[in-house]
């Protein structure tokens, strides 16, 4: 039986309180704040790579309290840089929006704050992210 290899990253479900933060990356496809883990963060807790993710992807003014792991993704996706399709585990964690004006990364042209109420993440998501999103909705709304 083969192995699989997957990129691992932490993904964070930031809420304002009924309303869900999304990226739309430069590459076309809606995202959650957050990323992979590099090399050298092998032994740094995950909320120090949630806390690079972030200040790299919505600026060092972004204020937020990490809560608690919520969903799991498996994702899969054709990696730009690589120019091949790769395979992501990503944890999701859920975080209160404290404050702090959101200033977007360079990979990353715009955000939305979305109603969890009455979002249909199948507008925006596919695969992987689209699945974990409905997931994390079945279990908070």
């Amino acid at each position: 039986m083969d192995k699989d290899l997957y990129f691992v990253a932490v993904k964070l479900l930031l809420r304002d309180g009924d309303k869900l933060l999304i990226t739309h990356d430069v590459f076309g496809d809606w995202d959650i704040p957050g990323g992979r883990i590099k090399k050298d963060e092998f032994n740094a807790p995950l909320e120090a790579v949630i806390k690079r993710k972030i200040k790299e992807e919505l600026g060092p003014g972004v204020k937020y309290k990490l809560g608690k792991t919520r969903v799991f993704f498996r994702h899969e996706r054709k990696e730009q840089r690589l120019g091949e399709m790769v395979r992501i585990f990503a944890i999701g964690y859920e975080a209160d929006y404290l404050g702090g004006e959101i200033q977007l990364g360079d990979h990353h042209d715009k955000s939305e704050w979305v109603d969890i109420n009455g979002f249909k993440p199948e507008q925006y998501f596919t695969g992987g992210w689209l699945k974990g999103v409905q997931e994390y909705l079945k279990v908070v709304v």
